[in-house]
């Protein structure tokens, strides 16, 4: 694919800086650029690239950034980038076909166009909308349901009685329905609590790769719309997550927890269980949530607290050396004072 700089800026709605007939062939990285490329400029950690870089064009928010290249402006960069890589690099269209080495039993109902690869197995009862594809060796539990639109890539378990929307992308490894940790002490022993629950997750959600989500001991653990789950995340029993919310790798949450909508999770960070998290909320990397908070802040630290105490209180910490320090100095003067 070649286009001209004006094409590209007219699809991201832009405005050219330069040569408007540059003919660009592809993406790369601003400290890697590639001549004939297109590269963006978002994060300021990556201002220093954009004098030497070798990119023919720079996509940014400010003039000033290109340094005398060729660019596009555009409010923001990284959405422009998106669609730019959607536009060179479209995802191939797979031609519909169910493998006859998939393993399809009795009374499942698949919708049109769908595609299921080799080794997959689909339960009894099963219900797959149009367009879906199912990945190599994914295994879908009796009477789950998945929507249309939907992408399971390879190696996945989803357990009975799923519930996914339409549009939902799972990677491989992840597992969706398994038994959550319930187990009531006795004695010496630990009784397990039957998992009779399900799991309901919405439309247009995305589950990165060796993600865990339980399913409810009774009732439903749910996944709002939109939200975003990024790789190694854990979701236990009767959690409840909102729309629109970000969950990056590590981060884990405790049963019966529930999350408001668009709040974002940062990696590692830990929610104890019975908690509500109102909607519109941040967290800091490694923060561990102790009790319920309240929506539209930022929190940091171990217990989390707003961001910033948090910030204070460390800021305190760090002053103890010097407190120290002083002290041993004022030591040191009274006893020369002594002496003398």
């Amino acid at each position: 694919l070649k286009l001209t700089l004006a094409e590209i800026s007219d699809f991201i709605n832009g405005n050219v800086i330069g040569d408007e007939g540059l003919v660009i062939t592809g993406v790369s990285e601003i400290q890697n650029g590639i001549p004939g490329t297109i590269t963006f400029l978002s994060n300021p950690i990556y201002k220093k690239y954009s004098s030497t870089t070798s990119s023919s064009a720079i996509i940014v928010k400010d003039e000033n950034l290109l340094n005398g290249k060729h660019g596009i402006l555009v409010s923001n960069p990284q959405v422009a980038m998106a669609k730019i890589l959607e536009l060179f690099y479209p995802r191939e269209k797979k031609s519909p076909l169910i493998d006859p080495r998939a393993i399809i039993l009795e009374n499942a109902k698949i919708g049109k166009d769908v595609i299921v690869h080799p080794g997959a197995v689909i339960g009894k009862n099963v219900l797959i909308g149009d367009r879906t594809e199912i990945g190599n060796n994914t295994v879908i539990g009796d009477s789950s349901e998945i929507g249309s639109d939907c992408i399971l890539h390879s190696n996945i378990s989803i357990y009975d009685r799923v519930k996914i929307g339409n549009g939902v992308i799972v990677h491989s490894g992840t597992s969706i329905g398994s038994d959550g940790f319930g187990f009531i002490s006795d004695g010496d022993g630990h009784i397990k609590t039957p998992q009779i629950g399900d799991v309901i997750i919405g439309n247009d959600v995305e589950i990165g790769s060796n993600c865990s989500i339980d399913r409810a001991t009774i009732g439903s653990t749910i996944i709002g719309d939109m939200t975003k789950i990024d790789n190694l995340v854990h979701i236990a029993h009767n959690v409840k997550i909102g729309r629109g919310c970000l969950l990056t790798a590590g981060f884990a949450i405790a049963g019966s927890s529930e999350i408001g909508e668009n709040c974002v999770f940062a990696g590692q960070v830990g929610v104890a269980p019975h908690l509500k998290i109102g909607s519109n909320s941040i967290f800091a990397s490694k923060s561990g949530v102790t009790k319920s908070l309240k929506g539209g802040k930022t929190y940091a630290g171990f217990p989390a607290r707003e961001i910033r105490d948090h910030n204070r209180k460390q800021a305190m910490i760090n002053s103890i050396d010097k407190i120290r320090n002083d002290l041993n100095k004022l030591k040191k003067i009274n006893i020369k004072w002594k002496e003398s």
